[in-house]
């Protein structure tokens, strides 16, 4: 029955002979039980669950979803916005049979799809597939099909009211067919059913330009870097997308099968050969699938051939050779096909030994159709057509050399040809008057601007003609910095299309009417005042079929740096044109300005360019011409990455008095002013020599003014003048800052805020303290021991948690209480020793006196527990309870060793000797680790407040609150001083040694003291150390080593673009002509964030900041925090204790740290035997980080410094990624996305009892946490969409949110998980308890953000 089913329909097929039709579709529609996609322009179905896994890509899926925009993907899709008008390849799985910009918007069409299994349409699937693969799938038996229709559907069209619906509708289909084994797509094409092939942009700023759709397969990014960026594309040019109908894969025209997943090796999509040539004979140009699967950093192309007939099998008879088709399904005698045609498709021998490429003939040009695109690997090689005297041609012989739309005339030496009325042209390419054009083409080069070297290759250049009143739109997208925006002033570019495509007045003729489609164009441009010159080389390769216009594009040579504030704005002109038989010449000079804000500044070039072609012997050229172009503008879209020109032009005959105008010494540097001097033109010839702002006439020349040395500096009290080449600066003296009118500087005056003037709403300051926030806003938080939400707050008896010693009395009293030692014990209440015995207690005998109560089960003792001390007070390896007879391993600090618990009766654990440093505590280093709850005013410490300890674990003589923000002084026992105290927001006290009376380094200084102190002392010739003059800031000019290379920087000693030089010439690092700047500038030191609660995320080359307001996102007040350009920032997390950022680096193989605290630089604290640095957790307790490498496969551990360090894991791990840390437990956690068996694991800290917690029903583990206020280990998971939490043992598994985009890390919070997300490219909030979206942030500048963390102003787990 199945083979019955299989032929009649693949004999209605063939039947047809020209192509496919819509009976050869799969059956749809509603009474096929289809869904129906809800009209719209950018809509998506919900997943459709798959009875059976479905391998796609080499992984697994269970759901498809369906989009409006000729889509099928195994997730839902992002917004329309970032992946519509967007090549190849996507960065998330696609299926896509017709990518763009599609709308079924009042009933346009319908969109259908559908899950099946019955016989018919599995048969049908399979003998299409038959047909692709008749070797490796002649036994394919699917088992089910997903099938997607696309049916009548439109493009989105921007509608007005005097403008109607496109009547261009297309029709396609998208088949899936699969087993257990293997997954096949098929793309369905019928006859006629793809009326356009490109959509147009929405936001292509009234540049029409239409963007072709895209076919093929994308495998996405995100979790596996190997493998990012693969795709199959293909078609994704309008002349390749024309072929879909035409061609084939299998034998069937419009049907192209492709092998897309399998249990066994199938690293790339494998496309159908059963309509071609095998690869092994088939000629060069054809396109080669046996790499189907690419890199986008792959310059290969795997499209449809726009014009080769050899690995797709084409429907005329002479595009090449034949592969059988069908003929293991199609009986013999069956009808097909008649005549020729039938004898081209069933002989397997015919055509064997021709291998030949096809090229359309001239006279099959259609002129019903234009602006369709032509492929740019298309080779247009007809040959050009010239004259000769010493051979005459005949209309009779060549008249076949003309266009479609041109006579032929003969004359006595030879023949031309004419463009017929309506038409225009040199009649070898004709167009159509008044009509719209479009033209395609590829630009190179390789450029010096100003100092540095870009090169370029083969980047996209689009043109739009509107041919009715002369405009020209031009676009040329990847061209990298600087060069785009230094090729702003070369409008000339854009100016040869508006030469060629101008309006013509009467009696004169375009470029295109004298040149045709087939020249070259040689420009010559010198810039003036700097002399730079560069040459562009445009080539135009002829006419596609559809009058698709074909250029190539070179530039080479030296253009001037432009800054990235700076506009180019060029005034209307007009230049002259000198025509001769087979050459047209111009030579001009222009003017153009650069606009920065209010300043104007105006600079020239020359331009000389000459255009060559074959022209007919006997037309008669106009001897000159003038172009005038009445509007024309050049802008850089640096989102968009495109350089675009536009013009407005006309052409008409010369005046007889026109000269070309003279061009002013200045412009040409044949001026005489010396180098120090700047020539400024004046009327006509005439100039004069001037110096610079800051510079003074010194003989011809000018010499550099000391303004602060002379007396004629601006600055006002209490500043100091600052010379610089060219200009000085006023910075405020120690002490002071800018007053409001930006011009004077005024003492520092704290700022004011609602706390300080008594309007927040907080309960009593001996119950609450208000908390200052930016805005003018406050928050209220009781004090310790009182209890409430700030406003209203309540007496807390903290004495009924046994704060004090044992051997002491805890009194309570209002907002706080006492412990007093009891009669015949000394001490301060909170340790006790007998009188006469001053030994300390060690930990261990501190908590035999002093017993914790914690929970039962794996944690740190077992309540109720007395430890086990050996004779010098350290803890004894194992512990037993006394009561319930569990026993245990500990650490030296007395931590449970996870999974060494044992049940009373059985055999206890083997335990070694503490691992760890056993040494004896100080007062400061024990109370990090035991924090206590005390008096808020003059006492040891304040409430929650973990002490600084110095190196040798000594207090420090400045304590600064974490969360309050207040500060004090203590002696050496950590008593505070009183009278110390100061508030939140006030200078802290000075403690200890006074500081010292000179001014304080700046930022060059300290930039290179720290790199003087990382290359210890005595950097090699090769190293970098930043120069400073002798007020502390960045000289000018700034060299690296002995290597001879050198640039310049700005005043924050950050590289100027364009200024970088090779070894053997130095930057001209001169001063800025800008007037001097007379107000008093601020110190360029960096502001640390504000106090409270934050987030920081890893957003590539910077580290981003997000405040929180309790858990909403403040998200006007975000910013960047830290930029780090180069880097790729992965894995991010904060010390608490110091106030420092830790990222790593896959970019720059490293980890570096960052200081809190104003001014500070990063440091980089590992530089070597990194591959992929990726997940990063800080230990603030054991002072210690922990990160994962997923290029080494490695798991290691150091200090905060560096030192120390020692590979904890480097077996059983493929791709480890996320780690996170308990410090309080020593546990150590990590997630491995082994795509085969993803898990997670856990450890102590140092490496012991290693055992998998996790390793059912994960996907793509991507983000790690530990909570330190619930104790759940939780985690963000790309490939089940999951956010799961669980005990740290294990146990109590459970699902927060089952419905996550594509989550990279998360981080816990209060009652909130944050997480990145890569389909969002923000943060998301998500609830605790509800597991809803609350909120998300999604930055400015889009692009994939990795790691995020939270910043407390204390230290998790370290309040009482």
């Amino acid at each position: 029955m199945r083979a019955v089913a299989e032929l009649a329909v693949l004999a209605a097929v063939l039947a047809v002979g020209a192509a496919l039709s819509r009976r050869g579709l799969l059956p749809h529609g509603p009474a096929r039980g289809d869904a129906r996609l809800r009209p719209g322009d950018d809509e998506s179905s919900p997943g459709v669950s798959l009875p059976r896994t479905l391998r796609l890509y080499g992984r697994a899926a269970r759901r498809l979803y369906v989009g409006t925009n000729g889509v099928i993907s195994t997730q839902d899709f992002p917004r329309e916005t970032q992946y519509v008008d967007d090549d190849f390849p996507t960065d998330f799985p696609v299926i896509a049979p017709f990518l763009a910009d599609l709308d079924t918007s009042g009933d346009r069409g319908n969109i259908y799809y559908r899950q099946d299994d019955s016989p018919d349409v599995l048969d049908l699937a399979a003998g299409y597939i038959q047909a692709g693969f008749p070797r490796t799938a002649s036994s394919f038996v699917p088992t089910n099909v997903f099938i997607a229709t696309w049916e009548d559907v439109g493009a989105y069209q921007e509608l007005s009211q005097d403008t109607e619906p496109s009547e261009k509708l297309n029709t396609f289909q998208a088949v899936i067919a699969y087993n257990d084994e293997d997954t096949y797509a098929i793309f369905l094409y019928p006859d006629g059913g793809l009326q356009f092939l490109g959509t147009r942009p929405k936001e292509s700023y009234n540049v029409q330009l239409e963007l072709p759709a895209r076919v093929g397969f994308s495998w996405g990014d995100g979790d596996d870097p190997k493998r990012d960026g693969l795709f199959h594309s293909l078609a994704s040019s309008e002349q390749a997308l024309r072929h879909l109908e035409r061609e084939s894969n299998t034998g069937v025209p419009g049907v192209w099968v492709f092998h897309v997943g399998s249990t066994a090796s199938l690293e790339h999509v494998e496309p159908g050969s059963g309509g071609g040539a095998s690869p092994k004979t088939r000629a060069h140009g054809a396109a080669d699938y046996t790499h189907a699967l690419y890199s986008h950093a792959d310059h290969a192309s795997t499209e449809l051939p726009a014009q080769h007939g050899l690995q797709a099998t084409s429907l005329h008879p002479d595009h090449g050779p034949r592969a059988p088709a069908l003929l293991s399904i199609v009986p013999e005698g069956l009808p097909v096909s008649s005549g020729q045609e039938r004898s081209r498709w069933l002989h397997p021998d015919g055509d064997r030994g021709t291998q030949r490429s096809y090229f359309p003939n001239p006279s099959s040009y259609s002129s019903g159709h234009h602006g369709v695109g032509v492929e740019e690997d298309v080779h247009f090689n007809s040959d050009v057509f010239t004259y000769s005297a010493a051979s005459k041609e005949t209309c009779a012989q060549h008249h076949g050399r003309c266009s479609p739309h041109a006579f032929c005339t003969d004359y006595a030496t030879g023949v031309c040809c004419h463009c017929r009325a309506t038409y225009y042209g040199n009649g070898r390419q004709c167009l159509p008057e008044g009509a719209v054009h479009r033209l395609n083409g590829k630009v190179s080069g390789s450029l010096m601007v100003g100092r540095a070297s870009i090169r370029f290759q083969d980047v996209d250049l689009h043109a739009y003609i509107v041919g009715s009143d002369g405009r020209t739109y031009t676009a040329i997208s990847g061209v990298p910095q600087p060069a785009a925006r230094a090729l702003l002033p070369l409008l000339p570019i854009g100016g040869l299309f508006a030469w060629l495509f101008a309006l013509e007045e009467p009696g004169s003729e375009n470029g295109f009417s004298i040149t045709g489609a087939e020249f070259t164009q040689s420009l010559e441009v010198t810039f003036y005042p700097g002399e730079e010159t560069v040459y562009v080389t445009q080539t135009a390769e002829g006419l596609g079929p559809d009058n698709y216009l074909s250029l190539k594009t070179h530039i080479q040579g030296q253009v001037p740096f432009l800054p990235e504030n700076v506009t180019v704005h060029i005034t209307p002109y007009k230049e002259f044109y000198y025509y001769s038989s087979s050459a047209v010449m111009s030579s001009a000079h222009r003017e153009y300005v650069l606009a920065a804000g209010t300043a104007n500044q105006t600079l020239s070039y020359r331009l000389r360019q000459n255009i060559t072609f074959a022209g007919c012997p006997h037309a008669r050229l106009p001897a000159r011409q003038q172009l005038s172009v009445a509007r024309a503008f050049t802008l850089y879209d640096g989102q968009e990455h495109v350089l675009r020109y536009a013009l407005a032009a006309r052409i008409g005959s010369a005046q007889d008095n026109a000269e070309n105008p003279l061009v002013n010494p200045c412009h040409d540097n044949t001026h005489t002013c010396e180098a120090t001097a700047r020539c400024q033109p004046g009327a006509g010839m005439e100039y004069t020599c001037e110096c610079a702002a800051g510079y003074r006439r010194d003989g011809r020349g000018c010499r550099e003014v000391d303004e602060c040395a002379e007396g004629l500096s601006q600055c006002g009290p209490f500043t100091v003048c600052l010379n610089v080449p060219g200009s000085y600066r006023c910075e405020c003296r120690g002490g002071y800052q800018l007053a409001e009118d930006g011009q004077a500087c005024v003492p520092l005056v704290p700022a004011t805020n609602p706390c300080e003037d008594g309007s927040h709403p907080c309960a009593p300051g001996d119950r609450a303290r208000c908390l200052p926030h930016a805005g003018g806003r406050a928050t209220c938080e009781c004090l310790p021991g009182y209890a409430g939400d700030g406003i209203v707050c309540s007496d807390m008896d903290e004495c009924t948690e046994n704060p004090c010693h044992p051997a002491a009395t805890c009194y309570n009293t209002p907002g706080s209480f006492s412990c007093r030692c009891q009669p015949g014990y000394e001490g301060d209440g909170f340790q006790c020793t007998h009188e006469g015995n001053t030994q300390r207690l060690t930990p261990c005998q501190h908590e035999q006196l002093y017993p914790r109560a914690v929970p039962p089960g794996p944690s740190l003792v077992g309540d109720g527990h007395v430890p086990q001390c050996d004779e010098e007070g350290r803890y004894r390896p194992l512990q037993c309870h006394s009561s319930t007879g569990h026993c245990w391993c500990v650490d030296a600090a007395g931590q449970e060793i996870a999974g060494t618990r044992t049940a009373p009766g059985r055999t206890p654990p083997r335990c070694g000797s503490p691992a760890e440093s056993i040494q004896r505590l100080t007062p400061c280093q024990h109370e990090q680790l035991y924090p206590r709850a005390v008096l808020p005013g003059p006492s040891p410490v304040g409430n929650g407040h973990v002490p600084q300890c110095d190196e040798e674990g000594r207090y420090r003589p400045l304590q600064c609150h974490g969360s309050t923000g207040h500060c004090w002084c203590v002696d050496a026992a950590g008593q505070e001083i009183a009278g110390t105290r100061t508030a939140p927001g006030r200078t802290p006290p000075r403690c200890g040694s006074p500081e010292p009376t000179e001014r304080p380094r700046t930022m060059c200084e300290r930039w290179r003291q720290s790199l003087l102190e990382h290359y210890g002392g005595s950097p090699r010739s090769d190293q970098y150390v930043p120069q400073c003059d002798v007020g502390g800031d960045f000289t000018p000019l700034q060299c690296h080593g002995d290597s001879g290379y050198c640039w310049c920087v700005d005043e924050s000693g950050r590289e100027i673009q364009g200024t970088r030089s090779e070894p053997g010439s130095t930057p001209p690092c001169l001063p800025s002509v800008a007037p001097p700047s007379v107000r008093p500038s601020p110190r360029p030191d960096v502001s640390p964030p504000a106090t409270g609660t934050f987030l920081l995320y890893a957003q590539g080359q910077q580290i981003g900041y997000l405040p929180l307001n309790g858990t909403r996102l403040q998200k006007e007040a975000a910013k960047t925090l830290l930029s780090l350009h180069g880097s790729i920032v992965v894995g991010i997390d904060y010390d608490c204790r110091e106030k420092m950022i830790y990222w790593t680096d896959v970019a720059g193989r490293t980890i570096s740290r960052a200081s809190l605290e104003p001014g500070a630089e990063p440091e980089t604290i590992i530089t070597s035997g990194l591959i992929s640095p990726e997940g990063l957790a800080v230990d603030h307790l054991r002072r210690a980080m922990f990160w994962t490498d997923s290029g080494l496969d490695r798991i290691e551990r150091a200090r905060l410094d560096g030192s120390e360090r020692q590979v904890l894991f480097d077996t059983e791990l493929v791709n480890p990624r996320a780690i996170a840390v308990d410090p309080v437990r020593g546990n150590l956690y990590w997630t491995d996305w082994n795509r085969e068996a993803p898990k997670i694991e856990t450890s102590t800290v140092n490496g012991a009892n290693r055992r998998v917690l996790v390793n059912k029903d994960i996907g793509l583990p991507n983000g790690l946490t530990f909570d330190p206020f619930s104790k759940l280990l939780c985690w963000a998971d790309a490939g089940t969409k999951h956010l799961e939490c669980t005990f740290p043992d294990g146990t109590g598994r459970h699902v927060i949110q089952n419905n996550l985009n594509y989550p990279f890390s998360v981080v816990s919070y209060a009652n909130h998980f944050y997480h990145t997300d890569w389909r969002r490219d923000g943060v998301i909030a998500i609830d605790k308890e509800t597991g809803s979206f609350t909120d998300e942030y999604l930055p400015e500048q889009r692009s994939h953000l990795y790691g995020i963390t939270a910043v407390y102003p204390y230290c998790p787990g370290a309040k009482k």
